[in-house]
């Protein structure tokens, strides 16, 4: 009688934990265990896309350096040469 009376306990603990583990009571003591030290997916996959994104910004800002170098460099070239014309002279007929 009394193994009997343990079977239909244990019978009846099943659904019953299972609720109480499906419930927000449940999930809420899941996340406490989980501990404070974990950061949620979405926020490391948004730092993850920002670093990415700060690392981009970086070299674009290098290659808009080098390109104002650049452009600052044959700016002098051509102020320096005046007198000098880029196209031939005229042919003589």
């Amino acid at each position: 009688m009394a193994f009997l009376g343990i079977i239909l306990l244990v019978a009846l603990l099943i659904p019953i934990v299972g609720i109480v583990i499906d419930s927000p009571i449940g999930r809420a003591l899941a996340r406490r265990l989980e501990g404070p030290d974990q950061v949620p997916p979405p926020i490391a996959d948004l730092a993850r896309k920002v670093d990415l994104l700060e690392s981009e910004m970086e070299e674009l800002q290098r290659n808009v350096q080098l390109l104002q170098e650049e452009n600052q460099f044959l700016q002098r070239l051509l102020e320096d040469q005046p007198g000098r014309s880029s196209l031939p002279p005229p042919k003589a007929p």
